[in-house]
């Protein structure tokens, strides 16, 4: 029963749209009409400013954190004479605990169940579960923003790295090597360049516009992989 529990609460603290609470609450706008019109914090950044824009980053990034703490406490509260639910090893539920606060993130019951691309809070779940790996991909990601300013091919490499980090710490540490871990970051991965599939397309054709703030424009629709409807 508590890990339900923890499971509901993860998902739901995961689903708090900090990024529509900023926009409504200190330009009395909804973010999903501006800019690229994804809720998050690069759009904040966008459209109130960089200090909201990271302000929305590191709660977003708490959420997936704030997740797998919560869990990691119930695993290892759990009586060592019971066995765990369906016996899996305990990564397992706080692999759990995180991606189901990235859910949450990216469909968000309080917002009809849409939101972000769930980038931040992926990485503030990483920062519990893998800190190393997590401090390597974002100095990929600070490296490429600050070459080329543009978020998504930022947050494109540093997901590409981040399982190949994952990957080297996990075997270089002295316990047992964490396949669940490995695995998860490999979706995770997967995950978030299927999530930029748009921005793939436009950075293929350079139309990926470069990061800037204070500019409340009105939200481009993203292209759909679905064929043009006819009239």
């Amino acid at each position: 029963m508590m890990l339900i529990l923890c499971c509901a609460i993860a998902y739901l603290l995961g689903s708090i749209p900090f990024s529509y609470i900023l926009g409504k609450q200190v330009k009395g706008i909804d973010l999903r009409d501006y800019g690229s019109g994804n809720l998050g914090a690069t759009n904040v950044f966008r459209n109130l400013g960089p200090w909201w824009g990271g302000l929305c980053l590191f709660l977003d990034m708490a959420k997936g954190a704030g997740a797998v703490i919560l869990m990691s406490i119930l695993v290892a509260a759990w009586p060592e004479s019971e066995p765990t639910p369906l016996h899996l090893p305990p990564d397992i539920y706080r692999i759990l605990a995180g991606f189901l606060a990235a859910i949450g993130h990216t469909f968000s019951p309080f917002i009809g169940f849409k939101g972000g691309k769930g980038v931040a809070t992926t990485a503030g779940a990483f920062v519990v579960l893998e800190p190393f790996p997590i401090v390597i991909a974002t100095v990929i990601f600070i490296a490429v923003l600050a070459v080329t300013r543009i978020v998504s091919l930022a947050s494109i490499c540093a997901a590409v790295i981040l399982p190949i980090a994952t990957g080297f710490f996990e075997y270089q540490s002295t316990s047992s090597f964490s396949k669940p871990l490995f695995v998860f970051s490999c979706v995770i991965s997967v995950w978030v360049l299927y999530k930029h599939r748009a921005n793939l397309r436009r950075l293929s054709t350079g139309e990926e516009k470069p990061l800037s703030s204070g500019n409340k424009e009105k939200a481009e629709p993203e292209p759909t992989d679905e064929p043009p409807k006819e009239d």
